[in-house]
């Protein structure tokens, strides 16, 4: 038994399901999840020894690579001034004002420990703002796992809202309101008939949790129009987005601008944080300014604060890494699409800079039914086999791979050879 499967063994006893995150659980793809032991730059060695190619990159924060020396050195540097105060520090101001100076739809940020707490919180200001209660949010986009987010779609997906998590009373779904992503009509529908109870629009600009989906041309642009028009506040979800397609995130890529924007995951280089922020008049209203309370007794932590602003720092300095970014995304995406097609596989690519899926699907993929098309199992047996092959992927068909500055050619080119090999061992041409 491998070092892996008796920790897995040892921790199904203590920890549900053997993870702390249902996102690590290999369940979807069979078999167990690999324990990790280190990582650096663009590999993760497990407690086997075994090294992998990694395009899961902390599910998105490594931009940078795993375990960059300078990040690292700062860190190491606030760890020895103590590792947590519960007061106020110079760092978070600093950091605070160079997401404001790097975002300008952000003129206050409140820092936050997760991308959840900052999307429950990012709503909770939004109602306040509007003093109304309902929300729009879109089928496949995730926000965390608040309760009034948990909401999946039925036959009646604008009329009929149900908790998508026992535990979820159906009264904290009721004003979460239902639309595919892309459909753009359907919002208007929504604006139409409830246009003067919605308090936000939340979107994922960039749809990253149901594989990666892109915006089609002018669905951002309509959202923010529709919002504008009935006085709603537009917030976008760059938890996965944010720093990594660009300084300025997906709204500076597609040229939106939000009300509000919520971070996570980059802007703490790998550490737990999040952060959502926006125009001053709406930030305000947060506590102890103004009525909307959300509080955070590790808010701003100093460790944490160093690692984020240090890489936000690196990344303002060398805005060149995202052109890096930019054309290893082209090089790696672009050719597994030629060669996928080359072969006559039913395989789709979705990809936009450095964020991609390999979609077990010949249908174009625009929203969640159509990415639900894929076949899971033909994924499942791709995800094993790259992994026998020393390449580490997401254990689920619906999440994205991340490249990071630390990848180089001579991997990528280990990873499309090994999917290629793939392609031609399987009888994926006759599903």
């Amino acid at each position: 038994m491998t070092q892996s499967e008796q920790l897995y063994e040892k921790a199904r006893n203590y920890i549900p399901g053997g993870v702390n995150s249902p996102v690590r659980s290999f369940a979807a793809v069979g078999g167990q999840p690999r324990f990790i032991a280190k990582a650096d730059g663009a590999y993760l060695w497990d407690e086997d020894g075994n090294r992998y190619i990694d395009y899961v990159g902390s599910w998105g924060p490594m931009l940078l690579g795993h375990n960059h020396p300078y990040i690292r050195e700062q860190v190491q540097k606030a760890c020895e001034k103590g590792l947590s105060y519960g007061a106020a520090t110079k760092i978070e101001v600093e950091m605070a004002q160079l997401v404001c100076e790097m975002v300008p739809s952000v003129e206050m940020v409140r820092m936050v420990n997760s991308g959840t707490e900052a999307a429950m919180s990012a709503i909770r200001t939004a109602r306040g703002f509007t003093g109304r209660d309902k929300v729009v949010k879109f089928v496949g986009c995730y926000h965390g796992h608040s309760d009034g987010l948990l909401v999946k779609a039925g036959s009646g997906a604008m009329t009929q809202n149900i908790a998508d998590s026992a535990g979820v009373p159906s009264s904290y779904a009721k004003d979460t309101l239902l639309a595919p992503y892309n459909g753009l009509e359907q919002v208007r529908e929504l604006f139409a008939r409830m246009g003067g109870q919605i308090a936000a629009v939340i979107v994922e600009p960039v749809a990253a949790n149901m594989g990666v989906v892109l915006p089609k041309p002018g669905f951002l642009e309509g959202l923010r129009e529709l919002c504008s028009a009935y006085g709603s506040l537009l917030i976008f979800d760059e938890v996965i987005t944010g720093f990594r397609l660009g300084l300025r995130g997906a709204q500076g890529v597609f040229q939106v601008t939000p009300d509000i924007t919520v971070f996570g995951k980059i802007i703490g280089a790998g550490m737990p944080v999040g952060a959502y922020g926006g125009r001053r008049d709406i930030m305000e209203l947060v506590a102890p300014s103004g009525p909307v309370y959300q509080a955070g007794t590790l808010s701003g932590n100093p460790v944490a604060m160093a690692a984020g602003y240090t890489q936000l720092m690196l990344l303002k300095q060398n805005p060149q890494i995202y052109e890096q970014l930019d054309a290893q995304g082209a090089y790696f995406f672009g050719r597994m699409q030629r060669m996928l097609k080359e072969a006559g596989a039913p395989v789709t690519v979705n990809y936009i800079g450095s964020l991609g899926c390999v979609f077990f699907t010949e249908g174009e993929v625009v929203d969640y039914d159509s990415a639900k098309a894929s076949d899971t199992g033909m994924y499942a047996a791709y995800c094993n086999h790259m992994l026998a092959h020393g390449i580490y992927l997401a254990p689920s068909q619906f999440e994205a791979m991340f490249l990071s500055a630390a990848h180089t050619r001579e991997q990528i080119d280990a990873t499309i050879a090994a999917a290629k090999e793939f392609i031609s061992a399987y009888d994926i041409l006759s599903k």
